[in-house]
Order: structure tokens, then C-alpha cells, then sequence
């Protein structure tokens, strides 16, 4: 019976050590939230933008150059943050996985008493525990992956995802800042501003929805959150335009 049990907590843990070797695949797979990122941060801020500008001067052309010059600024701006952002977090995680080597090497006793503590707080105990310690502590690089995952709550950044999550960000964010310049290429300033606002808080209120029903959360509550949050956000241009509104001559 203790043969079995070995057995299974053995797979289990080996399991569970592939899990942290390899990283979370769906942390990995990040699209969705750059995406969101991209294209909320495009949406929200174009819209600040145009709002201020169209509440300043009522000129269409001035609206659209505007909102055209914050879109690709934008885009740029935050295809270079995600791009530098995720090698800060591998650069972090690399520094940070260097020195728990360094620990393991120089006070294993103390890294050992670290993951024993771990999955003792998990619920095990007497011999399970002993064997789950002593086969993460067998190999050096399956100990370092766990005390990564489990005491830092690190998980490896590949930096080949650099260049797509600046891309994916970047194109997000130009497809975001289109959506509320739309109305102004076709109806009047006024009538564009409403129907810019109206758009955008459709498509924030979608985004948050799906984003909940993606992860957690309740879609509608989620949605309708987005929606406010990000329509309030944007009002604030509209505000200062009208606030800086350019005389008429």
C-alpha cells in the first residue's frame, strides 16, 4: 500500500515539477491580455483626445489629424512598453532564478527547510513529505523552477515574446484608436461625439465581457465596469476641450 502511495505522489510530483519547469502555458499564452491592453488603452485615450479636440475648435479636418497623430504615437508608445516590459521581466525573473543557485549552492540546508515548509503548508506530512522533498532537491534545476514558482511566484519569460507582444500591443492599440474616429469621416462634430462615445462604450462594455468569461468574473458586471471606467476616463478630454474651447474668428 506504501509502494502505491509512493507511486502516485511520485507522478503527482513529477507532474507538478514539469508544471513549474515549463511555466503555466496559460500565463505564456498572454494574446488576450495585450490585446485588452492595446486595444482599451487606444480606444480610451483617441477618444480623450478627439472629445477635447472636437469640444475646442468643432473643425472635423483638426479632429481627424488629431486622433490620427495619437493613434500611431500611441501605438509606437505602447508597442515599445510591451516590448521592454517583458525583457525587464525576464531580465528580473533570470536575476532572481541566478540567485536562488547561488542559495542552494552556498546554504542548502536553509533551501531544503524552504520547500519542506511549502508543502507542508499544503497538507503534507511525515514520509509523503520527506519523498517530495528529496525528489525536488535531487536535481538543482527542478529545486531552483519550484522555489521560482512557489516561494516568488515567478513564472519564466521567454524573450523571444518580446517582439510579438510589442507587435500584438501595437496593432491592438491602432485598431482600438480607429473605432472612435470613424464617425467623424462621415457625420457632423456633434453628432460624432455622441456616436464615438456611444461606440466606444459598446465596445468596452463587449471586451469586459468576454474578458470574464475568459478568466472570472461575471460578464455583465465586468462589462458595464469597463464600460464606465473607460467612457468616464475619455470625458475627461471632452471636458478640458471645452474648458480651452478656441474662439471662433
Amino acid at each position: 500500500m506504501k509502494q502505491l502511495l509512493y507511486k502516485r505522489s511520485h507522478e503527482k510530483t513529477v507532474d507538478d515539477l514539469k508544471y513549474h519547469l515549463h511555466g503555466d502555458p496559460h500565463r505564456q499564452a498572454s494574446n488576450l491580455s495585450d490585446v485588452i491592453l492595446g486595444g482599451q488603452d487606444g480606444l480610451v485615450n483617441v477618444l480623450g483626445v478627439i472629445l477635447g479636440v472636437a469640444a475646442a475648435t468643432h473643425d472635423p479636418r483638426i479632429v481627424l489629424v488629431a486622433g490620427l497623430a495619437a493613434t500611431f504615437a500611441e501605438s509606437v508608445s505602447m508597442g515599445a512598453v510591451a516590448y521592454t516590459s517583458t525583457l525587464a521581466d525576464a531580465d528580473f525573473y533570470e536575476s532572481e532564478r541566478s540567485r536562488e543557485y547561488r542559495h542552494i549552492q552556498q546554504v542548502p540546508h536553509l533551501e531544503r527547510s524552504e520547500i519542506q515548509e511549502i508543502y507542508r503548508n499544503k497538507g503534507f506530512e511525515g514520509e509523503l513529505l520527506n519523498h517530495i522533498v528529496d525528489t525536488i532537491t535531487t536535481n538543482e534545476d527542478v529545486w531552483v523552477a519550484v522555489m521560482m514558482a512557489e516561494e516568488h511566484q515567478l513564472q519564466p519569460t521567454n524573450r523571444r515574446y518580446a517582439v510579438r507582444a510589442a507587435l500584438v500591443v501595437g496593432l491592438s492599440a491602432i485598431i482600438g484608436s480607429l473605432i472612435p474616429l470613424v464617425p467623424f469621416a462621415f457625420l457632423s462634430v456633434n453628432t460624432s461625439m455622441l456616436v464615438s462615445v456611444a461606440i466606444t462604450a459598446l465596445v468596452l462594455f463587449g471586451v469586459g465581457a468576454y474578458k470574464a468569461r475568459k478568466t472570472v468574473g461575471h460578464p455583465g458586471k465586468s462589462g458595464l465596469e469597463m464600460a464606465i471606467i473607460g467612457t468616464m476616463s475619455a470625458l475627461v478630454g471632452y471636458v478640458i476641450g471645452a474648458l480651452l474651447k478656441v474662439p471662433e474668428s
